[in-house]
């Protein structure tokens, strides 16, 4: 099959979607199918050493431009694809509408909720079960979008079952996230205590509240690595707040430095204000380190296991999750050194591929 993946982000940007689109394109290739990716940025971010083709779309000059540019790419490479799975409602999958393609069968993974990220970019608070009560003017834009697919596939049940009452769905099914490889380590407190959050600086994340709740916390330090469009103004709240000899911020990191980093540390915190199907979560459980991670999340138990999960809005409430942790630090990080369930990435491609033959 020629199989063409459409994505928002790609390395070496971060975020799950990236990470994602990466090591499913790998192991559709070694299954021997033709590949090719579609994702966002510039051709001098865009050198990829995969043996699969990477076409880079440029950003620059405003949604409808942008949009246009990326189904002029998709018409050229995918015209003749069987397959193309959108990882974006939005930022691949109105592309893909204009695109007009009469050959492919369209498939939209979703892992996250466009329309309720940009409700929190404008400040809002509200969970995403919470905005969707509130009967949001962008669900009759979704629904046209979600019509012109073939399948939904979604990461997670909780994300399914809160569409299937919001949306009429085209066929649709869940294929859960991998769990990455490793040996989990036993971790041991350190004195302060070290926190981390990794990922994307975005309004969603709810790194703000983490900051706060640090102020709170005079026997802790954190780190914070990634990048992201709110890093100038938690620069800022690290200054008003004088917690900058207890905060470090370190450039997104892969690879052996991102296991260096989990080892280093003694709990991820993941305060955002719904958290779908974090993959830095997933890699950090296999890395042994006890993770912190809001309630409204889309993780069934079987990816919970070792992991913590709280209510965390406010700051007062992280301070006294993270308290808490730390108190029965040794029993946590015994139940997070456990072996996790097995489900490597050869699985999820497997799940993909049948999904395929299907349609």
């Amino acid at each position: 099959m020629k199989i063409v993946l459409a994505t928002g982000i790609y390395p070496p940007e971060i975020g799950g979607p990236a990470t994602y689109v990466r090591a499913l394109a790998q192991q559709l290739h070694h299954a021997g199918h033709t590949v090719a990716v579609v994702a966002y940025g510039s051709e001098e971010r865009g050198v990829d050493a995969s043996p699969w083709p990477v076409f880079r779309v440029v950003r620059g000059g405003g949604p409808l431009i942008r949009w246009w540019r990326y189904a002029k790419v998709l018409r050229k490479i995918a015209a003749d694809a069987d397959i193309v799975e959108a990882f974006s409602s939005v930022s691949a999958g109105v592309p893909l509408m204009l695109a007009r393609l009469r050959r492919p069968k369209k498939v939209l993974r979703l892992g996250g909720d466009f329309f309720w990220e940009r409700y929190t970019d404008r400040g809002g608070e509200k969970s995403l079960k919470e905005w969707y009560a509130e009967k949001p003017r962008s669900k009759f834009v979704a629904q046209k979008i979600l019509a012109s697919f073939d399948h939904i596939v979604f990461s997670t049940e909780y994300q399914k079952s809160l569409y299937r009452a919001q949306y009429q769905l085209p066929m649709h099914s869940v294929i859960e996230n991998a769990l990455p490889a490793g040996i989990p380590a036993l971790h041991t407190v350190h004195v302060p205590l070290r926190l981390l959050f990794m990922g994307r600086f975005v309004a969603f994340k709810n790194l703000p509240v983490l900051l706060r709740a640090l102020a709170f916390l005079p026997q802790c330090t954190l780190a914070l690595v990634g990048d992201g469009p709110v890093e100038k103004s938690l620069r800022s709240l690290v200054q008003e707040l004088q917690v900058t000899d207890r905060i470090e911020f370190i450039p997104s990191q892969g690879g052996g430095a991102k296991a260096k980093v989990f080892s280093e540390m003694d709990l991820l915190v993941l305060p955002s204000i719904t958290e779908l199907s974090p993959n830095v979560a997933l890699e950090a459980r296999a890395a042994g380190l006890p993770v912190l991670l809001t309630r409204s999340t889309g993780f069934g138990d079987m990816l919970t296991r070792g992991m913590v999960l709280r209510d965390l809005k406010t700051p007062e409430q992280l301070a006294q999750a993270i308290a808490d942790v730390r108190s029965r630090y040794g029993e946590i990080a015994q139940v997070a050194a456990l072996s996790p369930p097995m489900r490597g990435w050869e699985a999820v491609a497997r799940e993909h591929l049948q999904l395929f033959s299907s349609l």
